[in-house]
């Protein structure tokens, strides 16, 4: 064997010290590498350490919160919990940012936006669906209990996911899929006199002060409002910089609004501060305030509007204006009572900057269209003088009339620019008054552009022998192509399935109604049969019984319904199902079990008293439940909880007896 040659001398020499210099850069680079990995789970260590010491003191606050009742002891700790809440919110988001950073190096948007208010969740605490479930389980179904473990472990760890729902569209769909299956709960297990016993306990999503309630209505309210806080979340992440991101953040704070208006118009009575009303209503006004400033947004994306073109920088000013306008009937509701109280300082220093940061936006963009915009034509100043001078089309001109000579517009542009630059000086003075606006302050940065932008133009127009006081420039009238509207959340998007659906039809098998099985009960057939009719599907209902007929004779009676056949459950087959089994039956008969329901039970499919039973009872026919296996279904958004509105409306009866 002869060894390959090595090559000497210089060559070898620097060869060898490539290979070195390489070496020592991958090893730096694991090193960098490692360095970062171990940074970041060493800080999540801390925060981790962080959310357990923060969590502690939030219980013992509220352990004082309620042993108390002295007012000012009460008001002083409801300030700690608030403080609390807040650090916890901050530390949680820092954890899902880091969870999420899969390299830490990745670069972020070149465009700068005006930062936005998200919502935080709301809290819960760990929940024992086991003993009251089966409770009714074994006491009012009459079934066994323990073989329903399953479905009970299935919900308590749908709740559990639902606490935690990740700042995504899967998140959204954990949060819907378990509003739903709470629809399924309380149209089954829930009566206008028996709650379930469970004790709901959520904090406020603001303050952090405890609330709890025993109704199932707490929490689907809660859980709904934690779909439009989620929503409020993601809009708050898109990338604005984008047509993409802005049509994505439109969305999702269109959503918001619609999910706090549904938890308005359908909540009656708030056990915490963000679900009252007011709380509601104006969360509803900032969404969509939030919203048309996206929409903005996405107008100066679309396409690069040419300085020149006047009529576009015109529609711009006005977008603008209505932008401002949103913010300040915002902060309006902001600075009435209740709300003044409640709503942190930040958000109220931010929506106050956004209304003059748009306002001053909206008197540039005039600016831009009398300075340097083309000459118009003469049918076009109608609608020029509309925007200025907020005329109607078809009024009189109850002022000056836009200038068209090109001095006068220079002069009135440039007391759009004035009125411009005073707004942008207040809204970075009123900036400076909260230091807690951001840590990382974008909305710093754009005033800061916004302003000098504005003193660079008015350089270019401010003459050297113009010594004349300009006019008051006169507010842009206000107006938008979309004006977005709040949009409730799709529930019927995510398919579940009723976990407890082996209890039966919720039509019959519920709380509210009460009922004797009766059986196996032999039914031999005669020469005219078994001597009864069925109707109905899921379950199959004895609609007549012939007198004198082997029916009769067994103990069968009118209005009973057939839930097994020769020892098979038949609870959701349907009609045909049923009549082919008893078919096939021989001359030995058949054996049924049947359900008879008691005086004081609600008639199957009446939705006067319970809407929510007749939107799930509706959506079980449409999606095909009669069918023995688990199907899915999406229950009807039907809340139920305010039902003064309700009574009075007829609702369609399976039925036609009336109800007791």
């Amino acid at each position: 064997m002869v060894p390959e040659g090595r090559p000497d001398g210089a060559g070898a020499g620097e060869e060898s010290a490539r290979l070195q210099a390489a070496g020592s850069v991958r090893k730096g680079c694991d090193l960098l590498a490692n360095s970062q990995h171990g940074c970041l789970q060493s800080r999540r260590a801390q925060i981790h350490q962080q959310i357990n010491r923060e969590l502690r003191m939030r219980t013992g606050a509220e352990n004082l919160y309620r042993a108390t009742s002295n007012a000012r002891v009460r008001e002083t700790v409801a300030l700690e919990l608030s403080y609390v809440n807040s650090s916890l919110q901050l530390l949680k988001e820092e954890l899902e940012g880091l969870d999420g950073n899969v390299d830490a190096d990745q670069p972020q948007s070149e465009g700068i936006t005006v930062p936005m208010i998200p919502l935080g969740l709301k809290e819960t605490k760990q929940l024992d669906w086991a003993t009251p479930l089966k409770e009714l389980i074994s006491g009012h179904f009459g079934e066994d209990s323990a073989s329903y473990e399953a479905e009970i472990r299935e919900l308590e760890d749908l709740r559990q996911a639902a606490r935690t729902p990740s700042r995504s569209e899967a998140g959204l769909e954990l949060l819907t899929a378990y509003y739903n299956q709470l629809c399924f709960q309380e149209a089954r297990f829930v009566t206008p006199a028996r709650s379930l016993g469970l004790l709901f306990h959520w904090y406020d999503s603001l303050t952090g002060v405890p609330a709890q309630q025993r109704a199932l209505a707490f929490e689907k309210g809660s859980v709904l409002f934690n779909i439009g806080a989620l929503h409020t979340q993601i809009g708050a992440r898109q990338d604005r910089s984008c047509p993409e991101g802005t049509s994505c953040a439109v969305e999702a704070f269109q959503r918001a609004a619609g999910a706090f208006s549904l938890l308005r118009e359908n909540f009656s009575h708030a056990p915490s501060p963000d679900m009252s009303p007011a709380s509601l209503s104006m969360l509803e006004q900032l969404m969509t305030a939030q919203a048309q400033e996206c929409v903005f947004e996405g107008l100066l994306l679309q396409a690069p509007v040419a300085p020149r073109d006047c009529l576009a920088q015109l529609h711009l000013a006005q977008e603008a204006a209505q932008v401002a306008a949103e913010y300040r009937l915002v902060l309006q509701t902001m600075a009435q009572p209740p709300v003044q109280d409640y709503v942190p300082f930040p958000w109220t220093t931010l929506v106050h900057v956004k209304a003059e940061y748009f306002r001053a936006l909206a008197h540039y963009h005039a600016a831009l269209a009398l300075c340097d915009g083309a000459p118009v034509a003469e049918a076009e100043l109608p609608a020029l003088e509309q925007i200025f001078l907020g005329l109607p089309a078809s009024s009189e001109p109850r002022g000056p009339a836009l200038p068209q000579e090109q001095e006068d517009r220079r002069k009135l542009g440039k007391a759009h620019l004035k009125r411009a630059i005073l707004g942008q000086e207040e809204a970075l003075r009123l900036h400076a008054v909260c230091r807690a606006l951001r840590r990382v302050d974008l909305l710093q940065v754009v005033l800061a552009q916004a302003l000098r932008r504005s003193l660079a133009k008015y350089s270019e127009l401010d003459l050297e022998d113009d010594f004349c006081e300009a006019a008051e420039a006169p507010d842009v009238r206000p107006k938008t192509q979309r004006r977005p509207e709040g949009r409730a959340p799709s529930f019927s998007r995510v398919k579940v399935a009723d976990i407890f659906h082996r209890l039966g039809p919720l039509s019959v098998f519920s709380a509210r109604n009460r009922w004797r099985l009766a059986g196996p009960i032999h039914v031999a057939r005669g020469e005219g049969g078994f001597g009864f009719t069925l109707r109905g599907d899921a379950p199959v209902l004895i609609a007549a019984v012939v007198p004198g007929g082997r029916a009769a004779a067994a103990g069968l009676k009118e209005g009973d319904y057939i839930v097994s056949v020769n020892g098979q459950p038949c609870r959701w087959w349907k009609h045909a199902d049923v009549v082919a089994q008893l078919k096939g039956v021989g001359d030995e008969g058949v054996s049924l079990q049947v359900l008879t329901l008691l005086p004081g039970a609600e008639p199957p499919g009446s939705g006067d008293r319970w809407p929510a039973l007749g939107a799930l009872l509706r959506s079980q026919k449409e999606c095909g439940w009669e069918t023995p296996g688990p199907a899915q279904a999406s229950p009807r958004p039907l809340l139920g909880w305010n039902r003064k509105a309700k009574r009075g409306k007829a609702g369609r009866r399976l039925s036609p007896a009336p109800h007791p």
